[in-house]
């Protein structure tokens, strides 16, 4: 399964040589002062939290929790979807652009619940770097396993932030250890915890040899943290630091200096080193100093591989391409946004561009902005930008854009789902409504939805990693479509496509406990009851070519 992953995502470093420049390349400076991340992380660790601390202090916002528009003062965490605020989870992806100390960065917000990491796979093809946020009393968690793997695939400099070390937690060497064990990725600490829990004073910065000592506020983390910056050996230490906490941080830091990885900064760009940092988001300890070392060290806006080799950021031709669709973000207004990463050259308000998988020339009317649910027209957009554009239905996730000479960036693909179901609509006078929003939910990636062979049964069968993502398809097609549905579950949990379509599975013949369906292109899916019935299919069938993957058509066609 890994090759066909790095085939299908793409795996950095793949092409030897960038494909050649011609003149007229674009101002170096827009593609240098631009970072571009997302951040993964288990359920609860604290995603969301990190991320209005750093719109923080990026000044994006006043107060964390809340930003000033310009007539109001709203809510600003980027969980703007109703079901999102009532459980208070993540469950889409939204992006938060904002400059610091010169710098614009792109923050690529991920769904924190397991339940939709697919839309975390297809986030991170747009992304130049990954935060790996952990919690630092329960370590590694599977939903940050899986996803780290994503980013091994495509090779992306990890950045980690140990989150919570305000409250009861492993010991740092034990956090270390756990990463360079089980993810088999070198470790550099940049900071260093002083204390845990009920006596977390603050962080170590390694690169300065100065501590930083933290103070709470009656603010509860709604301002940037007060905090007193001393070298290591100033004589104040004895009077502000328990002695305790002073001398375990030296015996850690000449443990770090002998037996630990020297920094590599080529390593972490990469992925084979992480930069490690310690703080609480909660109470913005060690956040601002994890963001200036993540301008220092994160990678600008890279090449991306296309059909014609490597594409620079600096190439004068546009580029870009989708890699996520979003419907009915402003309720109020029933619209579809298409997020376009720029890839090369420069973005521009009402450019015309070719659509390389129909071949139509199409005008990028009204692009926008996205801060959460804000918006603003996009004038000029460079490499590393995401840029929102209004989808009447012209786009599909993993579609290219271009100027110029035919370009096509890879597909982003289909994972295997795990969970199957009939969605069955409760009042048949509500038809169109219904296959209306079942067609925009399947075109933004929300769930993937597969089809009987059978012409007598027409109702869509939802097919998802998560029972949750079941919920929200009814949720929303409730609340934006008007459509109340009922779920008729199938007793299938792992899906497979035919690498060789319907001819093959047509020489195999008749295929006992698989269940035949199609996907949105027609083509082959089989689902099987479980691992055992695949790999007793598998063995029985050699000839039977099936993937856990499956990739858009690069056109119209297929």
């Amino acid at each position: 399964m890994q090759i066909e992953l790095q085939d299908a995502i793409g795996v950095r470093g793949s092409v030897p040589e960038a494909i050649a420049m011609p003149s007229g390349l674009i101002a170096p400076q827009e593609i240098d002062r631009r970072r571009n991340f997302a951040i993964i992380s288990h359920p609860d660790a604290g995603k969301t939290t990190l991320t209005e601390k750093l719109l923080l202090y990026g000044g994006a916002i006043q107060q964390a929790g809340s930003v000033k528009a310009r007539r109001s003062q709203r809510h600003a965490t980027s969980d703007w979807m109703a079901m999102e605020q009532q459980r208070g989870i993540s469950i889409t992806s939204t992006v938060l652009q904002f400059e610091y100390q010169g710098f614009l960065l792109n923050l690529l917000d991920t769904p924190g619940h397991q339940d939709f990491s697919e839309d975390t796979y297809r986030t991170l093809a747009a992304a130049d770097n990954a935060v790996m946020l952990i919690d630092a009393a329960k370590g590694l968690e599977t939903q940050t396993r899986k996803l780290f793997e994503v980013c091994r695939l495509r090779s992306l400099p990890i950045f980690t932030f140990i989150n919570k070390l305000d409250r009861p937690s492993l010991s740092p060497l034990e956090l270390i250890d756990e990463i360079e064990q089980e993810l088999g990725l070198a470790t550099y600490a940049i900071n260093w915890p002083i204390g845990t829990g009920d006596q977390f004073r603050g962080v170590f910065d390694r690169r300065q040899q100065q501590i930083h000592l933290f103070q709470k506020t009656a603010a509860h983390g709604s301002k940037k943290a007060a905090d007193t910056t001393i070298s290591l050996g100033d004589p104040r230490i004895e009077s502000l630091l328990e002695p305790e906490l002073y001398y375990q941080l030296k015996e850690d830091i000449e443990i770090l200096d002998g037996v630990g990885s020297t920094f590599d900064l080529e390593a972490v760009h990469q992925g084979k080193m992480t930069p490690v940092f310690f703080g609480s988001a909660m109470n913005n300890f060690g956040v601002e100093l994890f963001l200036e070392s993540f301008l220092e060290y994160g990678l600008k806006p890279t090449p991306h591989e296309s059909n014609r080799g490597e594409i620079a950021p600096t190439y004068p031709e546009f580029s870009g391409f989708v890699f996520k669709l979003q419907a009915n973000m402003d309720p109020k207004h029933r619209d579809r946004i298409a997020f376009l990463r720029v890839c090369s050259g420069k973005f521009e308000k009402d450019m015309v561009v070719n659509h390389a998988r129909t071949g139509k020339t199409i005008r990028l009317s009204h692009p926008q902005k996205l801060f959460a649910q804000e918006r603003d027209t996009v004038e000029v957009a460079y490499a590393g930008d995401v840029v929102g554009l209004n989808n009447p239905g012209t786009f599909a996730i993993g579609d290219t854009v271009y100027i110029g000479e035919k370009l096509v960036y890879p597909s982003i693909p289909s994972f295997s789902p795990e969970l199957f179901a009939y969605l069955k609509n409760a009042d048949p006078t509500k038809y169109k409504n219904f296959n209306k929003g079942v067609t925009e939910l399947q075109e933004e990636g929300a769930v993937q939805i597969l089809h009987s062979t059978d012409e007598s049964k027409r109702n869509p069968i939802l097919a998802a990693v998560g029972q949750l993502q079941f919920e929200v398809v009814q949720f929303r097609l409730v609340n934006e479509y008007g459509v109340e549905t009922y779920l008729e579950t199938l007793p299938y949990s792992v899906a497979r496509w035919v690498t060789g379509g319907w001819d093959v599975l047509e020489k195999v013949g008749r295929l006992f406990n698989t269940f035949v369906v199609k996907d949105r292109w027609e083509r082959p899916v089989l689902l099987f009851k479980n691992q055992w019935n695949l790999d007793q299919i598998v063995g029985e069938h050699p000839e039977l070519e099936l993937s856990p993957i499956a990739l858009p058509p690069t056109s119209e066609k297929g």
